[in-house]
C-alpha cells in the first residue's frame, strides 16, 4: 500500500512540475511577444509632419520644406518625392536626402511627401502629402517682371496712383514678435546663402532695427484703424493725404502712401504712412508702416519700420512669403 502510495504522490508531484514549466514557458512567451508588440507600437507611433508650407507661392519661387519626426531618430535617411497632377506614379527627387527640401514652384498642384528610412533602406515611416498652390495674383510673365522692377524700387513717376485705405484693410500682425523667438533665422540664412550681402547674424541685427515695434496688431475696417499696443487699444478715422516720392542711397525708391487722423479720439497718431513695395491701387499682401504726428519726421524715418502681415498667416505662411520676396 506504501509503495502505491509513493508512485502515485511521485506522479502527482510530477504533473505539478511539468504544468509549472508550462506555465512558466507561457509568461516567458507572452513577455517575448509582449516586448515584440511594444516594440513593434514604439515604432509604429514615429511619424513624420512636412513643415514651411506656404498658402501659395509665385511662379519660380522657392519652396522651402522640413521634414519632422515625432521623436528623434539617430542617423536619418530621407528621400522627398514629387507626384505630378495626373500622374499615379510618385518620382524621387535627386540629391535630396536631408530632412530639408528645396525646390521651385514651377508646377500648381503638385505633390510633395517625405519618407524616413532604416539602415536596411527599409520604409520606417512617410509623411501625408502636400500640395503646391501656385497663385501669380492673375499677372503674367511680363506683368511680373514689372511689378518686380516697381517692387524693387525702379518705377517711372507717370506709374503712381493715389491709393484708399481699403487696399490694406484687414487684420494685421507684426512680424517682430517672429524675429525674437527665432523664426525668422531660417529667412536671414536663406538670405545669407543667396544674396550674399551680410552673414545670417548681419540680417537679423538689420531687421532687428527695421521690425522693432510694441504695436502687434492693427486691425483696419473703412476708414478706421485700430492699433493693438501692449495692453492698450486705441481706435480713429483716418482721410486720405497724398504720397511722397523718397530717394534711397541705393539708388532706388519708394513711394510713401498718407493718412491723417481725422477726428477727437485721444492716443491716436496724427500721421499714418504706408509702405508696400506698389505705387499704384491693389490689396497688400504686407506693408510697413510709420505713425507719429510730424509728417515730415516720418519720411526721414528710414531705419524704422515695423511691418505687418495678415493675422492669419501662420509663422511658416510668413517665412514662405519672405523668402519669396
Amino acid at each position: 500500500m506504501k509503495y502505491f502510495l509513493g508512485i502515485w504522490l511521485s506522479v502527482l508531484g510530477l504533473s505539478l512540475f511539468l504544468v509549472g514549466c508550462q506555465d512558466a514557458s507561457s509568461s516567458e512567451n507572452e513577455s517575448v511577444e509582449g516586448t515584440s508588440a511594444e516594440s513593434e507600437e514604439q515604432e509604429a507611433e514615429i511619424s513624420v509632419t512636412i513643415e514651411g508650407l506656404a498658402d501659395h507661392y509665385h511662379t519660380s519661387g522657392p519652396i522651402l520644406l522640413t521634414a519632422k519626426t515625432n521623436e528623434e531618430i539617430d542617423h536619418p535617411h530621407w528621400h522627398w518625392y514629387t507626384l505630378q497632377p495626373g500622374e499615379k506614379e510618385w518620382e524621387t527627387v535627386p540629391d535630396q536626402e536631408t530632412e530639408s527640401y528645396e525646390g521651385v514652384a514651377d508646377t500648381d498642384g503638385i505633390q510633395i511627401k517625405a519618407v524616413l528610412y532604416g539602415d536596411d533602406h527599409e520604409v520606417i515611416a512617410e509623411s501625408d502629402p502636400v500640395t503646391i498652390t501656385i497663385d501669380d495674383h492673375g499677372h503674367g510673365h511680363a506683368q511680373d517682371e514689372e511689378l518686380q522692377q516697381i517692387y524693387d524700387g525702379y518705377f517711372e513717376d507717370s506709374q503712381i496712383e493715389g491709393r484708399a485705405l481699403s487696399d490694406w484693410e484687414g487684420d494685421w500682425q507684426s512680424v517682430y514678435p517672429y524675429l525674437q523667438d527665432g523664426t525668422l533665422d531660417k529667412v536671414f540664412e536663406y538670405k545669407e546663402e543667396h544674396d550674399g550681402d551680410k552673414t545670417a547674424e548681419e540680417y537679423k541685427e538689420y531687421y532687428e532695427i527695421g521690425y522693432q515695434t510694441d504695436v502687434d496688431r492693427i486691425v483696419i475696417e473703412g476708414d478706421m484703424v485700430t492699433f493693438y499696443e501692449n495692453d492698450e487699444v486705441y481706435s480713429g478715422e483716418f482721410v486720405y493725404d497724398g504720397y511722397e516720392i523718397l530717394e534711397y542711397e541705393a539708388g532706388n525708391r519708394g513711394v510713401r502712401f498718407i493718412f491723417k487722423h481725422d477726428g477727437e479720439e485721444e492716443g491716436v497718431p496724427t500721421y499714418i504712412q504706408f509702405s508696400d513695395h506698389s505705387i499704384f491701387p491693389t490689396d497688400a499682401h504686407h506693408f510697413h508702416l510709420y505713425w507719429g504726428d510730424d509728417r515730415q519726421a516720418l519720411l526721414d524715418e528710414v531705419v524704422n519700420w515695423p511691418t505687418y502681415y495678415p493675422s492669419e498667416l501662420d509663422a511658416d505662411g510668413i517665412v514662405s512669403d519672405m523668402i519669396a520676396h
